[in-house]
């Protein structure tokens, strides 16, 4: 076979290598997920209702004292479970299809060179929107499990599954898939880290005078530790927004605080201005906290 098939059918398109793609994808994911989870609590709670007014202090250590002191340790680990159930299709559906596009894309003729930059793109933005669409609904109950400690308010949900039920239930569909046009405008964080990343393995690999796969695994670590901070960076607005869309919808029969991606961004700009939409970002990478002045006037105003 060629074009969808070709040589990627016969080199690296077999089931044992997608299955093996995907298990320790989604096992080193897990992994990950286990280990960073009380931060990633702190990243989503942050990126939804941003900080306090008037903060002092390290962001990252007063936040797990008042997780720990108010919903005790399963508190920082909220949302783990979904995380971890949306792991394997995740990667599934990821290697999958970012693989067989790959393939679609190499010329028939000549199946040795790397694939160009504008390539790797339109493979993995394409692999990036599939995963996406599959697992959404997970991602949605990701984030509403780790901010429903701060909704007193609300009835909270029991489990992963009680969740999806609810969310079926109470808001259909579109529930469901709330957040997700921000999350396919993130698709550009896939876009740029892989094309990145292989690029820079290959460079690495022309500077050693030795080839990809026999790179060390510190050159792989630089190459993807360098790549995906760099995505982060440029992507970073869209993950405070699809976080704030997602999460509305728990506070039940309230009028939604945002009618979509666009009037979220117009409101978080207005309301927080543009310095402070990065804000949780920098608390993540660089452990300091950082709130404009301005931000807590305004928050005080409005009080």
């Amino acid at each position: 076979m060629r074009g969808g098939g070709g040589h990627y059918g016969e080199n690296s398109g077999s089931t044992r290598e997608f299955i093996s793609h995907a298990g320790a994808g989604a096992s080193a994911g897990a992994i990950a997920a286990t280990f960073v989870c009380p931060l990633d609590v702190i990243k989503t709670r942050l990126q939804v209702h941003g900080l306090s007014p008037g903060h002092k202090g390290s962001i990252i250590i007063t936040s797990l004292r008042n997780i720990t002191k108010t919903e005790g340790l399963r508190g920082l680990y909220r949302g783990l479970s979904p995380t971890i159930i949306a792991l394997l299709p995740n990667w599934a559906v990821y290697f999958t299809v970012y693989e067989r596009l790959k393939g679609m894309l190499h010329k028939d003729d000549d199946w040795s060179d790397q694939l160009s930059t504008g390539a790797n793109m339109i493979a993995a933005a394409g692999a990036g929107i599939a995963t996406s669409i599959t697992t959404n609904p997970l991602w949605v109950v990701k984030t509403r499990l780790q901010t429903q400690g701060m909704r007193p308010d609300v009835v909270p949900y029991k489990s992963v599954l009680s969740a999806l039920s609810r969310i079926t239930h109470e808001e259909g569909l579109r529930g469901l898939y709330s957040g997700i046009v921000p999350s396919l405008m993130g698709i550009s964080h896939v876009a740029i880290q892989f094309p990145a990343y292989e690029n820079m393995k290959c460079y690495m690999a022309k500077r050693d005078n030795t080839t990809v796969d026999k790179l060390s695994p510190g050159s792989v670590a630089i190459a993807s530790s360098v790549s995906k901070v760099a995505a982060s960076i440029i992507t970073y607005p869209h993950e405070v927004v699809r976080a704030r869309l997602q999460e509305q919808g728990q506070a039940g029969n309230r009028k939604a605080r945002y009618g979509g991606m666009i009037d979220c961004l117009k409101k978080v700009y207005q309301h927080e201005g543009f310095p402070d939409s990065w804000n949780e970002f920098y608390h993540r990478t660089r452990n300091a906290p950082i709130l404009s002045r301005n931000r807590v006037i305004r928050e005080q105003k409005r009080e």
